[in-house]
C-alpha cells in the first residue's frame, strides 16, 4: 500500500513539472525575464513559518524537476529548469530567488539557477558564473 501512495505521489509531482514547464514556456515567449518571475510567483502559497527543512525540500524538488525534465523534448536547460523549480516552490511557500549569472572566458556564457536563502538549489555552475542579476 505504501508503495502504491508513494508512486502516486511520484505521479502527480510528474504532473505537476510538467504543468509548470509548459506555463514557463508560454510566459517566456510573452514577456521579458522580471515580468515572468514575477507572474510564476503570483498566487504562491503564504510563507511557511519557520521551516528548518525548507532547503532540503527545495533540493529534493530540484533534483525531480531535473530528472523530470530530461525527458521532455525541447529547451530544458537552465533557465527553464530554473523558472519551473521556482514555481513549485512559490507553490510551497518557500522562498526563491533566480539568479542569472554570466562568464566572459574563455567563451561568453549565461547560466541560471535558483537560490533559497542564498543556497544553491540547481547547480550554480563550475564556479566562473560572476552575478548580473537576481530576481
Amino acid at each position: 500500500m505504501a508503495a502504491v501512495r508513494a508512486e502516486l505521489k511520484r505521479g502527480r509531482l510528474a504532473a505537476e513539472i510538467a504543468a509548470a514547464y509548459v506555463r514557463a514556456r508560454r510566459e517566456l515567449r510573452r514577456a521579458p525575464i522580471t515580468t515572468v518571475v514575477e507572474r510564476l510567483r503570483a498566487g504562491r502559497s503564504p510563507q511557511r513559518v519557520e521551516n528548518p527543512y525548507a532547503l532540503e525540500e527545495a533540493r529534493c524538488l530540484g533534483r525531480a524537476v531535473v530528472r523530470a525534465l530530461t525527458m521532455v523534448p525541447g529547451d530544458t536547460r537552465c533557465l527553464r529548469r530554473s523558472l519551473v523549480l521556482m514555481q513549485l516552490l512559490a507553490k510551497r511557500g518557500i522562498s526563491a530567488q533566480l539568479v542569472i549569472g554570466t562568464r566572459t572566458s574563455p567563451d561568453f556564457l549565461a547560466h541560471a539557477w535558483i537560490e533559497h536563502d542564498g543556497e544553491p538549489v540547481l547547480s550554480p555552475g563550475d564556479g566562473s558564473f560572476g552575478r548580473l542579476v537576481t530576481l
